[in-house]
Protein backbone atom coordinates (compact mmCIF):
# COMPACT_ATOMS: atom_id res chain seq x y z
CA UNK A 1 0.00 0.00 0.00
CA UNK A 2 1.39 3.41 -1.13
CA UNK A 3 1.50 5.35 1.71
CA UNK A 4 -0.84 8.66 0.91
CA UNK A 5 1.76 11.50 1.60
CA UNK A 6 3.60 10.39 -1.12
CA UNK A 7 0.65 10.61 -3.73
CA UNK A 8 0.33 13.91 -2.18
CA UNK A 9 3.81 15.03 -2.54
CA UNK A 10 3.71 13.87 -6.48
CA UNK A 11 0.37 15.91 -6.33
CA UNK A 12 2.32 18.72 -5.45
CA UNK A 13 5.43 18.36 -7.42
CA UNK A 14 3.83 17.75 -10.53
CA UNK A 15 0.50 19.82 -10.45
CA UNK A 16 1.73 23.63 -8.56
CA UNK A 17 5.77 22.82 -8.90
CA UNK A 18 6.01 22.28 -12.20
CA UNK A 19 2.78 22.59 -13.43
CA UNK A 20 2.92 19.91 -16.18
CA UNK A 21 1.00 20.47 -19.27
CA UNK A 22 0.29 17.96 -21.87
CA UNK A 23 2.82 16.94 -24.43
CA UNK A 24 5.70 18.40 -22.08
CA UNK A 25 8.69 16.36 -22.00
CA UNK A 26 9.32 15.66 -18.64
CA UNK A 27 12.17 14.32 -16.83
CA UNK A 28 12.06 12.50 -13.67
CA UNK A 29 15.51 12.13 -12.34
CA UNK A 30 15.56 10.12 -8.92
CA UNK A 31 18.27 7.51 -7.23
CA UNK A 32 17.20 3.79 -7.49
CA UNK A 33 15.92 4.21 -3.71
CA UNK A 34 13.68 6.77 -4.69
CA UNK A 35 11.39 4.37 -6.43
CA UNK A 36 8.18 4.66 -4.90
CA UNK A 37 8.20 8.28 -4.74
CA UNK A 38 9.03 8.15 -8.76
CA UNK A 39 6.79 6.07 -9.44
CA UNK A 40 3.92 7.95 -7.93
CA UNK A 41 5.43 11.09 -9.77
CA UNK A 42 5.88 9.27 -13.14
CA UNK A 43 1.66 8.42 -12.29
CA UNK A 44 0.99 12.12 -11.60
CA UNK A 45 2.79 13.59 -15.12
CA UNK A 46 1.14 10.98 -17.42
CA UNK A 47 -2.47 12.15 -15.60
CA UNK A 48 -1.59 15.40 -16.21
CA UNK A 49 -1.10 14.82 -19.81
CA UNK A 50 2.60 15.05 -20.17
CA UNK A 51 5.13 12.25 -21.76
CA UNK A 52 7.44 11.19 -18.56
CA UNK A 53 11.03 10.36 -18.88
CA UNK A 54 12.70 8.18 -16.35
CA UNK A 55 16.21 8.07 -15.42
CA UNK A 56 17.47 6.21 -12.82
CA UNK A 57 20.66 6.82 -10.75
CA UNK A 58 22.64 4.40 -8.52
CA UNK A 59 24.64 6.67 -6.08
CA UNK A 60 27.60 3.57 -5.91
CA UNK A 61 27.75 5.01 -9.61
CA UNK A 62 29.37 8.08 -9.02
CA UNK A 63 32.11 6.61 -6.59
CA UNK A 64 33.64 4.10 -9.04
CA UNK A 65 33.27 6.67 -11.58
CA UNK A 66 35.86 8.68 -9.31
CA UNK A 67 38.04 6.16 -8.48
CA UNK A 68 38.23 4.65 -11.83
CA UNK A 69 38.00 7.44 -14.46
CA UNK A 70 41.10 9.01 -15.76
CA UNK A 71 40.95 12.67 -16.96
CA UNK A 72 39.50 12.17 -20.22
CA UNK A 73 36.72 10.39 -18.90
CA UNK A 74 36.40 12.36 -16.02
CA UNK A 75 35.85 15.63 -18.71
CA UNK A 76 33.87 13.30 -20.51
CA UNK A 77 29.68 14.58 -20.94
CA UNK A 78 27.42 12.42 -22.86
CA UNK A 79 25.47 14.21 -25.95
CA UNK A 80 22.39 12.62 -24.74
CA UNK A 81 22.81 14.59 -21.20
CA UNK A 82 23.56 17.46 -23.87
CA UNK A 83 20.37 16.69 -25.41
CA UNK A 84 17.65 16.42 -22.42
CA UNK A 85 19.22 19.63 -21.04
CA UNK A 86 18.64 21.14 -24.34
CA UNK A 87 15.46 20.39 -25.00
CA UNK A 88 13.68 18.89 -21.75
CA UNK A 89 10.53 20.88 -20.87
CA UNK A 90 10.48 20.09 -16.98
CA UNK A 91 13.17 18.53 -14.61
CA UNK A 92 11.83 16.68 -11.50
CA UNK A 93 14.85 15.55 -9.46
CA UNK A 94 14.05 13.11 -6.54
CA UNK A 95 16.83 12.83 -3.88
CA UNK A 96 17.64 10.28 -1.93
CA UNK A 97 21.17 8.56 -0.47
CA UNK A 98 21.63 5.06 1.18
CA UNK A 99 25.65 6.70 2.32
CA UNK A 100 25.91 10.52 2.78
CA UNK A 101 29.48 9.94 3.05
CA UNK A 102 29.84 7.99 -0.07
CA UNK A 103 32.64 10.40 -1.67
CA UNK A 104 34.18 11.24 1.27
CA UNK A 105 37.42 9.62 0.66
CA UNK A 106 37.60 10.30 -2.62
CA UNK A 107 40.54 13.23 -3.66
CA UNK A 108 38.64 16.42 -3.91
CA UNK A 109 40.92 16.99 -7.15
CA UNK A 110 38.88 14.39 -8.91
CA UNK A 111 35.50 15.83 -8.10
CA UNK A 112 36.60 19.21 -9.09
CA UNK A 113 37.13 17.91 -12.31
CA UNK A 114 34.39 16.10 -12.85
CA UNK A 115 32.90 19.41 -11.31
CA UNK A 116 34.35 21.87 -13.91
CA UNK A 117 33.37 19.58 -16.80
CA UNK A 118 29.30 19.73 -16.26
CA UNK A 119 29.85 23.81 -16.10
CA UNK A 120 28.66 24.20 -19.64
CA UNK A 121 25.39 21.96 -18.92
CA UNK A 122 24.81 24.30 -15.74
CA UNK A 123 25.22 26.81 -17.55
CA UNK A 124 22.12 25.57 -19.79
CA UNK A 125 20.06 24.21 -17.36
CA UNK A 126 20.54 28.09 -15.56
CA UNK A 127 19.74 29.88 -18.54
CA UNK A 128 16.88 27.87 -19.24
CA UNK A 129 15.73 28.43 -16.04
CA UNK A 130 15.97 31.70 -16.10
CA UNK A 131 14.47 33.08 -19.47
CA UNK A 132 11.34 30.50 -19.01
CA UNK A 133 11.85 27.49 -20.75
CA UNK A 134 12.61 25.10 -18.47
CA UNK A 135 10.45 23.79 -15.37
CA UNK A 136 11.94 22.25 -13.09
CA UNK A 137 11.29 21.12 -9.41
CA UNK A 138 13.70 18.52 -6.53
CA UNK A 139 12.51 17.03 -3.19
CA UNK A 140 13.87 14.57 -0.92
CA UNK A 141 13.11 10.72 -0.32
CA UNK A 142 13.20 10.05 3.09
CA UNK A 143 16.00 7.16 3.63
CA UNK A 144 17.73 5.44 6.43
CA UNK A 145 21.09 7.23 5.88
CA UNK A 146 19.04 10.89 5.85
CA UNK A 147 17.22 9.57 8.80
CA UNK A 148 21.04 8.82 10.82
CA UNK A 149 22.10 12.02 9.12
CA UNK A 150 19.47 14.38 10.42
CA UNK A 151 19.75 12.07 14.17
CA UNK A 152 16.11 10.64 13.54
CA UNK A 153 14.51 7.41 13.05
CA UNK A 154 13.11 6.60 9.68
CA UNK A 155 9.70 7.34 10.89
CA UNK A 156 10.51 10.74 12.18
CA UNK A 157 12.19 11.99 9.48
CA UNK A 158 9.28 10.79 7.21
CA UNK A 159 7.16 13.03 9.27
CA UNK A 160 9.32 15.29 9.44
CA UNK A 161 9.92 15.55 5.09
CA UNK A 162 6.64 15.46 4.56
CA UNK A 163 5.94 18.02 7.29
CA UNK A 164 8.44 20.40 5.76
CA UNK A 165 6.41 20.13 2.30
CA UNK A 166 2.83 20.31 3.38
CA UNK A 167 2.43 16.84 2.49
CA UNK A 168 0.69 15.92 5.37
CA UNK A 169 -2.33 18.50 5.34
CA UNK A 170 -5.48 17.99 3.53
CA UNK A 171 -4.68 20.74 0.97
CA UNK A 172 -0.58 20.74 0.33
CA UNK A 173 -1.29 23.35 -2.44
CA UNK A 174 -3.22 25.87 -0.23
CA UNK A 175 -0.86 25.96 2.25
CA UNK A 176 1.82 26.60 -0.10
CA UNK A 177 -0.20 29.48 -1.88
CA UNK A 178 -0.33 31.24 1.89
CA UNK A 179 3.44 31.09 2.41
CA UNK A 180 4.01 32.55 -1.30
CA UNK A 181 1.42 35.43 -0.22
CA UNK A 182 3.38 36.31 2.52
CA UNK A 183 6.76 36.24 0.97
CA UNK A 184 5.61 38.70 -1.79
CA UNK A 185 4.96 40.90 0.51
CA UNK A 186 7.89 40.95 1.51
CA UNK A 187 9.74 40.70 -1.79
CA UNK A 188 7.59 43.97 -2.80
CA UNK A 189 9.31 45.52 -0.06
CA UNK A 190 12.43 45.34 -1.19
CA UNK A 191 12.01 46.22 -4.50
CA UNK A 192 14.35 49.07 -5.65
CA UNK A 193 16.19 49.35 -2.77
CA UNK A 194 20.01 49.34 -2.48
CA UNK A 195 21.91 48.83 0.44
CA UNK A 196 22.07 46.10 3.00
CA UNK A 197 24.10 45.23 6.17
CA UNK A 198 23.89 42.44 7.81
CA UNK A 199 25.00 42.41 12.43
CA UNK A 200 24.79 39.67 14.81
CA UNK A 201 27.63 37.80 17.05
CA UNK A 202 28.35 35.69 13.67
CA UNK A 203 29.08 38.27 11.07
CA UNK A 204 29.54 42.27 10.25
CA UNK A 205 28.46 42.32 6.38
CA UNK A 206 27.48 45.00 3.96
CA UNK A 207 26.69 44.54 0.20
CA UNK A 208 24.74 45.92 -2.25
CA UNK A 209 21.20 44.82 -3.73
CA UNK A 210 21.20 47.91 -6.48
CA UNK A 211 19.24 46.99 -9.70
CA UNK A 212 19.01 43.35 -8.56
CA UNK A 213 15.99 41.58 -7.62
CA UNK A 214 14.45 39.64 -5.04
CA UNK A 215 12.62 36.17 -6.04
CA UNK A 216 9.85 34.52 -4.26
CA UNK A 217 10.88 30.52 -2.96
CA UNK A 218 7.46 29.18 -2.95
CA UNK A 219 7.78 25.57 -3.57
CA UNK A 220 7.85 26.10 -7.04
CA UNK A 221 11.52 24.77 -7.60
CA UNK A 222 12.60 23.72 -4.14
CA UNK A 223 10.07 21.62 -2.26
CA UNK A 224 10.12 21.92 0.64
CA UNK A 225 10.82 26.12 0.04
CA UNK A 226 10.41 28.66 2.17
CA UNK A 227 12.76 31.78 1.43
CA UNK A 228 13.50 34.72 -0.32
CA UNK A 229 16.90 35.26 -2.12
CA UNK A 230 18.92 37.35 -4.75
CA UNK A 231 22.39 37.56 -6.29
CA UNK A 232 24.05 40.58 -4.37
CA UNK A 233 26.50 43.15 -6.43
CA UNK A 234 29.19 40.95 -6.96
CA UNK A 235 31.76 43.53 -6.05
CA UNK A 236 29.79 44.45 -2.79
CA UNK A 237 30.14 42.59 0.00
CA UNK A 238 33.13 43.29 2.61
CA UNK A 239 33.44 42.20 6.13
CA UNK A 240 33.21 38.54 7.55
CA UNK A 241 30.83 36.05 8.89
CA UNK A 242 31.50 32.70 10.76
CA UNK A 243 28.20 30.36 9.72
CA UNK A 244 26.73 28.94 12.57
CA UNK A 245 26.09 25.18 11.20
CA UNK A 246 28.21 22.93 8.68
CA UNK A 247 28.89 23.55 5.38
CA UNK A 248 27.74 20.71 3.60
CA UNK A 249 29.30 20.17 0.09
CA UNK A 250 29.56 16.73 -1.78
CA UNK A 251 29.05 14.81 0.72
CA UNK A 252 31.68 16.42 3.15
CA UNK A 253 30.62 18.58 6.02
CA UNK A 254 32.93 21.81 6.59
CA UNK A 255 32.75 22.88 10.26
CA UNK A 256 33.35 26.42 11.85
CA UNK A 257 33.65 28.46 8.59
CA UNK A 258 35.28 31.78 8.28
CA UNK A 259 34.88 34.06 5.56
CA UNK A 260 36.05 37.87 5.06
CA UNK A 261 35.44 39.43 2.12
CA UNK A 262 36.89 42.45 0.71
CA UNK A 263 35.12 44.21 -2.61
CA UNK A 264 33.23 40.83 -2.91
CA UNK A 265 36.11 38.56 -3.49
CA UNK A 266 36.82 35.84 -0.12
CA UNK A 267 40.35 37.07 0.88
CA UNK A 268 40.59 34.89 4.08
CA UNK A 269 39.01 31.48 4.66
CA UNK A 270 39.38 29.25 7.76
CA UNK A 271 37.50 25.87 9.08
CA UNK A 272 37.71 24.11 12.53
CA UNK A 273 37.17 20.87 10.07
CA UNK A 274 37.95 19.74 6.53
CA UNK A 275 39.90 23.33 5.50
CA UNK A 276 41.82 21.96 2.96
CA UNK A 277 38.22 20.60 0.97
CA UNK A 278 36.75 24.29 1.51
CA UNK A 279 39.73 25.52 0.22
CA UNK A 280 39.71 23.61 -3.12
CA UNK A 281 36.46 24.30 -3.71
CA UNK A 282 37.29 28.12 -3.19
CA UNK A 283 40.41 27.76 -6.21
CA UNK A 284 37.99 25.59 -8.23
CA UNK A 285 37.79 28.82 -10.36
CA UNK A 286 37.94 32.53 -10.26
CA UNK A 287 33.89 32.55 -9.41
CA UNK A 288 33.88 30.72 -6.68
CA UNK A 289 35.57 33.52 -4.22
CA UNK A 290 32.16 35.47 -4.78
CA UNK A 291 28.96 35.44 -3.33
CA UNK A 292 26.33 34.31 -6.02
CA UNK A 293 23.46 34.23 -3.55
CA UNK A 294 22.20 36.12 -0.33
CA UNK A 295 18.81 34.51 0.80
CA UNK A 296 17.20 34.44 4.42
CA UNK A 297 15.02 31.20 5.53
CA UNK A 298 11.27 31.65 6.32
CA UNK A 299 10.04 28.45 6.74
CA UNK A 300 9.43 27.68 10.37
CA UNK A 301 8.14 24.15 10.00
CA UNK A 302 12.00 23.39 9.70
CA UNK A 303 13.74 24.38 12.89
CA UNK A 304 16.38 21.52 13.58
CA UNK A 305 19.69 21.21 11.69
CA UNK A 306 19.51 18.37 9.37
CA UNK A 307 22.27 17.64 7.59
CA UNK A 308 20.01 18.34 4.20
CA UNK A 309 20.92 21.71 2.57
CA UNK A 310 17.44 21.32 0.58
CA UNK A 311 15.98 21.55 4.42
CA UNK A 312 18.87 23.60 6.48
CA UNK A 313 19.13 26.79 4.04
CA UNK A 314 14.89 27.32 4.87
CA UNK A 315 15.13 27.35 8.40
CA UNK A 316 13.29 29.98 9.84
CA UNK A 317 15.59 33.03 11.63
CA UNK A 318 18.69 32.46 9.69
CA UNK A 319 20.27 33.58 6.39
CA UNK A 320 22.64 32.15 3.50
CA UNK A 321 25.01 33.13 1.10
CA UNK A 322 25.88 30.70 -1.42
CA UNK A 323 29.60 30.85 -2.50
CA UNK A 324 29.54 30.66 -6.63
CA UNK A 325 27.42 30.57 -9.69
CA UNK A 326 24.32 33.00 -9.22
CA UNK A 327 20.87 32.33 -10.47
CA UNK A 328 20.51 34.87 -13.54
CA UNK A 329 17.08 35.74 -12.62
CA UNK A 330 18.12 37.51 -9.91
CA UNK A 331 20.65 39.09 -11.76
CA UNK A 332 23.17 37.89 -10.66
CA UNK A 333 26.07 37.54 -12.78
CA UNK A 334 29.01 35.61 -11.35
CA UNK A 335 29.49 32.41 -12.71
CA UNK A 336 31.17 29.28 -11.12
CA UNK A 337 31.17 25.39 -11.20
CA UNK A 338 30.12 25.86 -7.41
CA UNK A 339 26.97 27.14 -5.68
CA UNK A 340 27.51 26.07 -1.98
CA UNK A 341 25.22 27.42 0.38
CA UNK A 342 26.23 28.38 3.69
CA UNK A 343 24.03 29.66 6.75
CA UNK A 344 24.05 31.53 9.90
CA UNK A 345 21.97 31.78 12.65
CA UNK A 346 19.67 35.11 13.39
CA UNK A 347 17.21 34.20 15.65
CA UNK A 348 19.46 35.59 19.26
CA UNK A 349 20.31 38.75 18.52
CA UNK A 350 20.66 39.38 14.77
CA UNK A 351 19.63 42.39 12.48
CA UNK A 352 19.18 43.15 8.63
CA UNK A 353 18.93 46.60 7.79
CA UNK A 354 18.27 47.91 4.41
CA UNK A 355 19.09 51.16 3.02
CA UNK A 356 18.81 52.52 6.70
CA UNK A 357 15.63 50.89 7.62
CA UNK A 358 15.47 47.57 10.43
CA UNK A 359 14.10 44.94 8.06
CA UNK A 360 14.59 41.96 10.17
CA UNK A 361 15.46 41.14 13.40
CA UNK A 362 15.92 38.27 15.82
CA UNK A 363 14.85 36.22 13.31
CA UNK A 364 11.71 37.70 12.09
CA UNK A 365 10.76 40.58 9.46
CA UNK A 366 9.75 43.55 11.06
CA UNK A 367 8.19 45.82 8.28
Amino acid sequence: MVDPRLTKLANVLVNYSVAIQPREWTLINAELVAAPLAREVYRAVLRAGGFPLMMYSDEELSEIGAKESNDEQLAYVSPVERLVYDEIDAMISLRATNNTRMLNNIDPAILAKRQAARRDLMATYMRRSAEGSLKWTLTQYPTQASAQEAEMSLSEYADFVFGATYADRDDPVAEWRKVSAMQQRMVDWLKGKQHVTVKSANCDLTLSIADRVFLNADGQKNMPDGEIFTGPVEESVNGWVRFTFPAIYQGRAVEGVELRFEQGKVVDAKAAKNEAFLLSQLDIDPGARYVGEFAIGTNFGIQKFTGNILFDEKIGGTFHMALGRSYPETGGKNTSAIHWDMICDMRAGGEIHVDGVLFYKDGQFVV
